[in-house]
């Protein structure tokens, strides 16, 4: 029995036809259930690369369909991650604004054959299509990995479905709904709206938490308590019209990009403590009235890692599973888990180990072949102890890519693809949030800790060993937080991922090779992108990733990779293309108040927010490209002094490390770079 879960949008990458926020649909992924088990799941912008991707997760589709050898066709139900009357009034509030694109009001099932149709070419009766309660599909994405017969459920987000979240009682298979909270009481929106007065917004809610420990609750605690109210028997109430005018009557609001004073730093400390005392005032009052004794959680506002922590400290309850996909791509997840329980395919009852279900590297072959294409760049040596020595590359003070295996389904790099470091230099942390992530100096970094070692270095609640998902923050042992200084928050804290040989047998490796160097069981462990893009995926991803930071070198399967100092003739050998979510775009604008130029730009069609204004040259350029151009045969034909090819390429390259242009070897080169390698395998055979 197979069932797919779905979550996203509705436009394909290249479109914007309904020009949705991303606050509308957002966090596309695709899950494929076999019989109640997970045997694929990827997040859409792994493979499409826009973060959040609210685009159609036709990719991610694919991916699931190809990794079980199936075809659309065998699928017996795919279910969505909303409500069909919630679908179909957003499609006709859409109908409105858009009358040329659903003229026609067919209702959501209908677009949905429809939108699958055209993209895998296969027709699905109306009867296969499941759509799926947001918030219960959030709650069954935990319950029902959470290894637990019975325990409190609470699933909290921004909105969706005109709610903000759901409390129950999960039993067995089923689960039994408490009470659900409306949308104009949302917590996500509470966060939300109240960190845009600190310069943030949508999905950097998690900056504001790590923000949070740097500040003093006491000066705004009178304030805040304006914000909302807390009622008998486990009621709330927010007052999210009140939030604004009072922020900006005692505040000095921060623009994007302004440096922050102690009074922001306050202001996120007395936010991160309002949502925490909500959120306790909610469960004590149903754990006394359940009797529960066990606790899940879901939801985007579960990926509140400091609240969790909190919540496992206080003893309320005597276990705590956080689902690690707690965003809405996680309701892809909760979906496909619904309809196959709905078919007589329950999840097995067992508490989820690890998550490392999308797409694998491939063959050392093919990791290989993908490598060599970049001869002119990169150095690659294959070993047959890659822990060890990238063991030895770390504890000499590298900062490394490391990429194996699976990869893993949730907004987690959990060791498979992730950046590695020493933990101990606190100084790593400067480092890698200049070099790599171009991010605020105060944000923390995770620990990975083999399991076996755990309780040495973190205060960790009794009868607790197992945090492998970093969900949890937890207190660092205060012998051990000088040690840890890379780690460390400034609280004393650290979000803590625990290391299984069992679940992840390479990570387990390397992180002991550094414990026999060190004597630390510990690594630095951040998720590998830069500050552009969603988590690597691919081979090819790690690459561009590599090269377009300071990362010192790149384990790859069983390859070493170091950077080449690459000539203008390295560089214009590659190819350029553009991204199907990227735009080219000419303007009349003033660029002074007198003066009116013609302007270009490169946007893209997901953010508004994303366009970057290049020179007449850079836009000439790129106007050439038919799907891909070899830069040396480009620059040939309009640049023909050596000084303006130098500066085209330096434009160029700069736009690559935004994503907003993809650099990489040509067809043609890797197609002559294996009838070389089929030559000498001729000849080794042959003589």
């Amino acid at each position: 029995m197979l069932c797919l879960g779905i979550s996203g949008g509705l436009d394909q990458v290249h479109e914007n036809r309904f020009e949705l926020p991303n606050a509308f649909m957002h966090d596309g992924a695709a899950v494929l259930v076999r019989d109640g088990q997970v045997i694929a799941a990827v997040e859409e912008e792994r493979l499409n690369r826009i973060k959040h991707s609210n685009k159609l997760p036709s990719r991610a589709i694919q991916y699931c369909l190809s990794a079980a050898g199936v075809q659309l066709s065998d699928i017996d139900r795919v279910a969505v991650y909303a409500s069909e009357p919630y679908a179909n009034a957003m499609l006709d509030g859409m109908s409105a604004s858009h009358p040329d694109i659903l003229s026609i009001p067919l209702g959501a099932k209908v677009l949905v054959q429809d939108l699958l149709a055209r993209e895998f070419g296969t027709e699905l009766d109306g009867s296969r299509i499941s759509f799926v309660s947001h918030h219960r599909a959030h709650a069954v994405s935990a319950f029902a990995m959470s290894g637990f017969e019975r325990s409190l459920v609470l699933a909290i987000d921004g909105c969706g479905d005109f709610l903000s979240g759901l409390l129950a009682v999960g039993s067995g298979t089923e689960i039994t709904q408490i009470e659900a909270f409306p949308e104009n009481n949302s917590l996500g929106l509470f966060y939300l709206e109240t960190i845009r007065y600190l310069g943030y917004g949508l999905f950097d809610e998690y900056k504001v938490m790590g923000l949070a420990p740097y500040g003093d609750p006491a000066p705004h605690r009178e304030l805040f308590e304006q914000f909302y109210e807390l009622s008998a028997e486990g009621g709330y109430r927010v007052h999210l019209d009140r939030i604004g005018p009072t922020l900006l009557r005692n505040i000095e609001v921060r623009r994007k990009g302004m440096p922050f004073t102690q009074q922001h730093r306050d202001v996120s400390a007395s936010l991160q403590e309002a949502l925490e005392r909500i959120v306790f005032h909610i469960l004590r009052h149903h754990r006394e009235a359940t009797g529960m004794k066990r606790l899940c959680l879901a939801g985007g506002v579960a990926h509140n890692c400091t609240m969790n922590g909190k919540l496992l400290y206080s003893g309320l309850f005597e276990d705590i599973f956080v689902q690690p996909a707690s965003h809405d791509a996680g309701c892809a997840l909760g979906a496909a888990l619904i309809v196959s329980n709905e078919m007589g395919r329950a999840a097995p009852r067992e508490r989820l180990q690890e998550v490392y279900w999308g797409p694998d590297l491939g063959s050392d072959r093919a990791v290989q072949q993908e490598l060599n294409a970049w001869a002119g760049h990169l150095e690659v040596e294959r070993s047959d102890d890659v822990a060890s020595r990238a063991a030895d590359w770390i504890a000499n003070g590298a900062v490394i890519g490391w990429v194996q295996g699976r990869s893993e389904f949730g907004p987690r790099a959990l060791g498979n693809r992730s950046i590695l470091a020493d933990p101990r230099p606190a100084a790593n942390k400067d480092r890698i949030n200049a070099m790599v992530k171009k991010r605020e100096g105060y944000r923390p970094f995770a620990p990975s800790v083999l399991e076996e070692d755990a309780s040495e270095f973190f205060d960790l609640p009794d009868g607790r060993h197992e945090f492998p998902f970093m969900n949890f923050v937890v207190r660092v042992r205060d012998s051990k937080r000088a040690l840890l200084g890379a780690t460390t928050h400034v609280d004393g804290t650290a979000r803590l991922q625990t290391v299984s040989r069992k679940s992840n047998p390479p990570y387990w490796e390397v992180i002991n090779a550094f414990k026999k160097r060190t004597g630390t069981p510990i690594l630095l462990n951040t998720s590998f992108n830069n500050n552009a893009e969603p988590i690597v995926d691919s081979v090819a991803d790690a690459i561009a990733t590599f090269l377009t930071t300071e990362l010192d070198g790149l384990v790859v399967g069983p390859f070493l990779v170091k950077k080449r100092a690459a000539t203008l003739q390295d560089w214009t050998a590659l190819a350029v293309s553009l991204p199907p979510y990227v735009s080219l775009h000419q303007a009349r604008a003033y660029t002074t108040r007198d003066r009116q130029e013609t302007v270009c730009e490169i946007r893209t069609n997901h953010s508004s927010s994303d366009s970057v204004r290049i020179s007449h040259d850079l836009f000439d350029l790129l106007m050439r490209i038919e799907g891909e151009a070899v830069l040396r045969d480009l620059l040939s034909t309009i640049a023909p002094d050596q000084v303006k090819r130098e500066a085209l390429m330096e434009g160029l390259r700069r736009l690559w490390e935004q994503r907003l242009v993809r650099l990489h070897p040509s067809q043609a080169a890797r197609v002559h770079q294996n009838c070389d390698r089929m030559v000498d395998l001729h000849n080794k055979f042959s003589g």
